[in-house]
């Protein structure tokens, strides 16, 4: 700690609360970092913030401290239902965890309610819990946050309640003002009060100069925070304190690396980055079956609320290996990480530095590992200029044992496994094409070939990239896969039943689509009056999570099914559709990421 901090609380040039400096005691905090230093005055003394400090610097404290402060100083107390402070943040594990950061302060300050909104759970839960027993800090993910802004027929009127808010903090702001959030941020400003104090914090903010205007910032203090021993020139985006490296290997042998890597340091605490989250569900379950006697848990944003348990108990253990997407690169707080290790680069550059920035934080060693093809190499060079982010080489040894056809017979033995392998391949290579760095990472200089033997897959998909190409170095399976079953029973009953049914269609010649050019109008408004009760029980049933994942692509299959029935795809289209996992609007070009579920509610 002795590079990164700035003095004890003591020396600040206003005066905290006892009762924070007595949790700043138990929690064994007694120095503070330059972000907090930095930031917390300002806070204090009614100006607006905007603060960009590298990531795993203390970013959380230097706003919970003035949240709790300002709070402290209002001349009339906040009543039930008033909400004084909101915290939005972009995923629901930063939430939870600037959650339970806020909770260990609030011990000491019980007149205080907090309550955290976020996606994953019953949003009527979260009014009833904020009709009973009120909030006066709101630490939220955005939609869940829009969402409570609607709820007034159920009796919460959110936009009363913030009518008197002292405080907005916009937590990783980058990322809020990006990808999808503007509108959700929107509508939140749009019911806020002018007259508050404002702060964003980020790891990367310097390019947002427009956004932070818009966001509401009123002359606001612009705060950037360097490591000490950094050169001034220099704008280096990562912990000093973190080794990173990057390894060159062929696709067909990059599985067999990781594995043999993960057990050389099963005995530590890793985490391993995936570009999508069909090939976080593919690897994850292949690592659980070749990395024995270690804790292997998976996340990714298109899981509900499963992520939140998972999220916690990986915190809590002492070793162990995260199997992730993005949804885990941003402000994310695991203890005691001692490995970063991405398996496929992220899609944009500044994501390479919030994932390295999950190991090595405040003041810890850390260390992080990136995986290149060798048509790749030139993405070292790129990061070092593009993100003052230089990588050290590791050659990783030769001789690593060969684990793809334990995989391949985790496959033959359950048709889940062959599924998600075809699924993470197809994704693999959708999320490759929409590479932000395009000039490196292109799909043309693809061995799809070397690329499949790496996924150790047993046949190739039905995929719009593999269309016409025979990628004679490939070897399928002689076995039939058709003949591989689930081990769930009751969906192979499910399987067995559309097969039988997809057999009768065969000896049925299409059918010529009828169109009824005079529907009665009582028809077609009964139509619409079942869409309208499907569309509302869809509302209602929002938040709540699908306890078998496996069983609602089962219906998806039988939806597809249907479609080849009633004529409306053909054969062809019903395989490819099936095997690969995607909609038929990817085949029509209109492709979605196959890790857009990381986008958070």
């Amino acid at each position: 700690m002795d590079n990164t901090t700035e003095g004890t609380w003591e020396t600040l040039p206003v005066k905290l609360n006892d009762g924070i400096l007595q949790t700043l005691d138990e929690v064994k905090f007694t120095h503070m970092t330059p972000v907090q230093a930095a930031c917390i005055p300002l806070f204090m003394s009614n100006k607006d913030v905007a603060a960009e400090a590298v990531t795993g610097s203390g970013k959380t404290l230097a706003f919970v401290i003035p949240i709790i402060e300002l709070l402290l100083k209002r001349e009339e107390k906040l009543k039930k239902m008033q909400v004084g402070a909101l915290v939005v943040t972009p995923t629901r594990e930063l939430a939870l965890q600037i959650s339970e950061v806020m909770n260990q302060f609030l011990q000491k300050f019980p007149q205080f309610t907090q309550i955290l909104l976020i996606g994953g759970t019953n949003p009527i839960d979260d009014v009833e819990k904020f009709k009973e027993h009120g909030a006066h800090i709101v630490i939220a993910t955005p939609g869940r946050l829009e969402d409570m802004f609607r709820r007034k027929a159920d009796g919460l009127d959110l936009a009363s309640s913030v009518k008197g808010l002292d405080v907005l903090v916009l937590d990783e702001a980058d990322r809020l003002l990006d990808m999808g959030f503007e509108a959700s941020l929107n509508t939140i400003l749009g019911y806020l009060p002018k007259q508050r104090r404002t702060g964003l914090f980020s790891a990367t903010q310097t390019q947002e100069l427009e956004k932070l205007v818009r966001a509401g910032l009123r002359n606001p203090v612009r705060i950037t925070v360097k490591e000490k021993g950094v050169a001034a020139t220099s704008v280096q985006k990562t912990p000093s304190r973190l080794s990173n490296y990057y390894t060159i290997c062929r696709s067909e042998n990059k599985f067999n690396h990781l594995v043999t890597f993960l057990r050389q340091h099963k005995h530590e605490k890793n985490l391993v980055f995936f570009s999508t989250c069909a090939c976080v569900e593919y690897y994850g379950r292949a690592l659980e079956v070749l990395v024995k006697k270690t804790a292997i848990h998976c996340i990714h944003g298109k899981m509900k609320n499963k992520r939140n348990k998972i999220f916690a108990d990986f915190r809590a253990l002492k070793s162990g290996i995260l199997v992730c997407t993005d949804v885990m690169a941003r402000g994310i707080d695991i203890p005691d990480v001692n490995w970063v290790l991405q398996y496929d680069p992220p899609s944009n550059a500044s994501s390479f530095v919030h994932r390295c920035g999950r190991t090595a934080r405040i003041g810890n060693q850390g260390s992080a590992l990136v995986f290149l093809l060798p048509m790749e190499e030139a993405y070292v060079n790129f990061l070092s200029i593009n993100q003052k982010c230089p990588l050290q080489k590791m050659v990783l040894p030769g001789d690593v044992a060969d684990v793809l056809p334990k995989v391949k017979a985790l496959a033959l033995k359950d048709r889940a496994m062959f599924d998600r392998g075809m699924k993470a391949f197809v994704s693999y290579v959708q999320a490759y094409a929409k590479h932000e760095c395009s000039l490196i990472f292109r799909v043309k200089d693809l061995d799809l070939a070397t690329l499949a033997r790496g996924f150790a897959l047993l046949r190739l998909p039905k995929m719009p990239e593999l269309r016409g190409n025979t990628l004679p170095d490939f070897k399928e399976t002689t076995v039939d896969t058709n003949t591989i079953r689930y081990k769930d029973k009751q969906r192979e009953k499910l399987r067995q039943k559309l097969l039988a049914e997809l057999k009768d269609i065969e000896k049925i010649p299409y059918p010529k689509k009828n169109f009824i050019k005079n529907k009665s109008w009582s028809k077609q408004k009964t139509k619409k009056e079942r869409r309208k009760k499907t569309s509302a029980k869809r509302k209602r049933e929002e938040g709540s999570d699908v306890e078998d994942e496996e069983m609602k692509e089962l219906l998806n299959d039988t939806r597809i099914l249907k479609k080849l029935k009633k004529g409306k795809i053909t054969e062809a289209d019903f395989e490819e559709q099936i095997t690969s996992g995607t909609t038929s609007k990817h085949k029509a070009g209109g492709r979605t990421h196959s890790g857009s579920g990381d986008k958070d509610e």
